[in-house]
C-alpha cells in the first residue's frame, strides 16, 4: 500500500514538472486545456506580461500586409468582447493561411501572448515543428489552421 502511494505522489509530481516546465497546458489540437479568458489578456496587457500560452476568440477589424521576411506571417488585428486588440501573427511558412479571411470575420485563437503598447500580439498559432513549444492554432469557419 504504501509503495502504491509513493508511486502516484511521484507520477503526480513529475506531471506537474511537466506542466511548469513547458509554460501550462497542452493543446488538444482542437482545444486548449486551460482556455484562457478576455480577462487573463487584459491582466497580462495591464502587467506587461509575455510569453503566456492564451485562447480566446475575437473578430477581425483589419487585414494588414503579410510579413514576408522569413519566417512570414499573415497578419491581421482581433478586437475581443472587451474591446481589446491583438495583433495575431499567423506563421504561414509552418501552417497553412487562412484563405478568404476578411473584416468582421470571427476567429478563435490558441497562442503565445506578447505584450505591445497596442494591445498585445498572439504568434505561435501553429504546430513547432521542433517540439519543444505548445501547439497552437487558428480556426476560422469550422476549420482549424495549424
Amino acid at each position: 500500500m504504501v509503495k502504491k502511494a509513493l508511486l502516484i505522489g511521484a507520477l503526480l509530481i513529475i506531471g506537474c514538472i511537466a506542466v511548469v516546465r513547458h509554460g501550462g497546458f497542452r493543446s488538444t489540437g482542437d482545444k486548449a486545456i486551460g482556455r484562457g479568458t478576455d480577462q487573463s489578456i487584459a491582466t497580462a496587457f495591464q502587467n506587461h506580461a509575455s510569453n503566456i500560452q492564451v485562447a480566446g476568440e475575437g473578430i477581425v477589424i483589419k487585414l494588414l500586409a503579410d510579413d514576408l521576411q522569413k519566417p512570414r506571417h499573415q497578419r491581421f488585428i482581433l478586437r475581443l468582447e472587451s474591446g481589446q486588440t491583438l495583433l495575431v501573427a499567423h506563421n504561414i511558412d509552418v501552417a497553412p493561411r487562412i484563405e478568404g479571411l476578411e473584416e468582421g470575420a470571427r476567429v478563435e485563437f490558441n497562442g503565445e501572448y506578447e505584450w505591445s503598447d497596442k494591445g498585445g500580439v498572439i504568434h505561435w498559432t501553429h504546430r513547432d515543428p521542433g517540439r519543444q513549444h505548445i501547439a497552437g492554432w487558428l480556426k476560422h469557419r469550422g476549420q482549424t489552421y495549424q
